[in-house]
């Protein structure tokens, strides 16, 4: 017998835990890179970051950068939009990869 052509529950539940892992899974690695509340963690992967945009600026880092834009989300929760955006996205990306099982 061939895979069954319909999405069971095993697939729905991947799509599901795709999204909340998005969700859940970028703070802590915005963290991880060194974008806290309390600003950018010397030495870490957001100061190198923040250093080279600096550099490419002429001494300061724009607003609405890469860096910039990091830091912001890392500081402060994330909206509703940008949860659901995240979510879309992670399952969408679960939902390709269980296409394959």
């Amino acid at each position: 017998m061939g895979k069954e052509s319909g999405w069971g529950s095993a697939r729905i539940a991947t799509v599901v835990i795709g999204g909340v892992m998005a969700v859940e899974a970028v703070p802590m690695v915005l963290s991880a890179m060194g974008f806290t509340a309390a600003g950018i963690v010397s030495s870490s992967i957001a100061a190198k970051m923040m250093s080279a945009a600096a550099i490419a600026n002429g001494g300061g880092v724009a607003s609405g950068s890469l860096v910039a834009t990091l830091q912001s989300l890392g500081a402060t929760r994330l909206s509703g939009l940008t949860k659901f955006i995240l979510g879309s996205t992670g399952s969408a990306i679960a939902a390709g990869i269980a296409r394959f099982y």
